[in-house]
């Protein structure tokens, strides 16, 4: 048989195809993972809830001293530079307050939409500049999956651009006066006072709990035979993400599966509009992160997210911790691609760290 030249090959590697029926039918029928035993046949690890649970306490533990770290040095810094009296965030949100007034509408509803699209548009379009324009050269040997998006395609790209748009500002600013309303019934704190840096902490680590269950599940229903094919199945034309298709998808989705689990944790604990705000920067910048389709250096890994893009029926949460558990990303821990899962700390990309095991044999 005459074997295609590489020419064709990279075409059609370019081709980004949507998940079929079989696929469909293998979301229905995960495998049972049994929690008494440590091996399957395969050999391949299973883990327990208490290694879970270590996991997650690890990540975010270590996330939260960092932060800690770095936000105590910058506020001194920052002290220093400014010449402010007292606490530098406070006396910066006070003049933010002596500027916008002390309505709590305008911060709740107008400064949340204000801001997540700032986040999200000002990160995006650095991602969408290099699948446009395939520059800098040297990020490309980045790429998760080589040869998709290279360069994206514009009418394709214009789509997403425009469905975001829609959600961000169509769907979104009802969602978000909702938000307000049920907010001011739970009662929050004072807009002027600050909440303490170590209860920001707390809160934080709520926070990603918090969103890891609610999007792990709702992600997950979003996956059945009934509901993706009208709702699920647009955020899943792309088997090769781009970072600006983290919120392309049906505006149900985006209501239950984007807008209301980072809002779980908002909601229980009555956090400040600042927490909030601080809150939904950090998931948009993770969500852009996790569909970039780039594993950069330093940067957290998004292999598994992509992974789920490209296999459909694995990895359906955020930190994973909920996928190890109900058994969803065993087709992931045997892949090279949990290999790769790993914040790379060094400048050396993820897949010439961790090569393919054909080009490990043929070495």
């Amino acid at each position: 048989m005459k074997r295609p030249s590489s020419r064709k090959r990279s075409k059609k590697r370019n081709v980004d195809k949507g998940p079929n029926m079989t696929e469909f039918q293998s979301a229905n029928a995960l495998p049972a993972v049994d929690k008494k035993t440590a091996h399957d046949a395969s050999g391949v690890q299973q883990p327990t809830l208490l290694s879970s649970l270590r996991s997650v306490l690890f990540v975010i533990s270590s996330a939260l001293i960092g932060f800690a770290a770095f936000r105590n040095t910058l506020t001194w810094h920052l002290q220093r530079f400014w010449g402010a009296s007292g606490d530098f965030w406070q006396a910066l949100w006070d003049r933010l307050l002596d500027v916008m007034g002390e309505e709590p509408v305008t911060f709740w509803v107008y400064g949340t939409i204000v801001l997540t699209m700032t986040v999200y548009w000002l990160f995006g379009a650095i991602y969408t500049f290099m699948d446009v324009t395939n520059s800098p050269e040297f990020l490309r040997k980045y790429k998760i999956q080589p040869g998709t998006n290279e360069p994206v395609d514009t009418k394709r790209l214009m789509r997403v651009i425009g469905w975001v748009f829609f959600n961000q500002i169509v769907v979104g600013l009802p969602v978000s006066y909702l938000s307000f309303l049920l907010m001011k019934w739970r009662g929050f704190p004072p807009l002027r006072e600050l909440p303490t840096f170590h209860w920001v902490l707390a809160e934080m680590a709520i926070h990603i709990l918090l969103e890891e269950i609610g999007f792990y599940y709702s992600h997950r229903l979003l996956h059945s035979r009934h509901l993706y094919r009208f709702i699920h199945k647009r955020h899943h034309e792309w088997t090769a993400p781009i970072a600006v298709t983290a919120i392309y998808c049906h505006p149900v989705e985006h209501i239950f599966s984007n807008l209301l689990p980072p809002f779980l944790g908002v909601f229980l604990m009555g956090s400040h509009v600042a927490t909030a705000w601080l809150w939904f920067s950090l998931a948009i910048l993770s969500t852009l992160n996790a569909h970039s389709g780039y594993h950069l250096p330093f940067f957290p890994s998004p292999e598994a997210h992509d992974f789920h893009h490209l296999k459909f029926n694995q990895c359906f949460g955020v930190l994973g911790v909920l996928d190890r558990i109900h058994g969803t990303d065993t087709l992931f821990r045997s892949s090279r691609a949990y290999t790769r899962h790993v914040m790379m700390l060094s400048l050396i990309p993820a897949r010439e760290a961790f090569p393919d095991e054909s080009k490990c044999k043929a070495k």
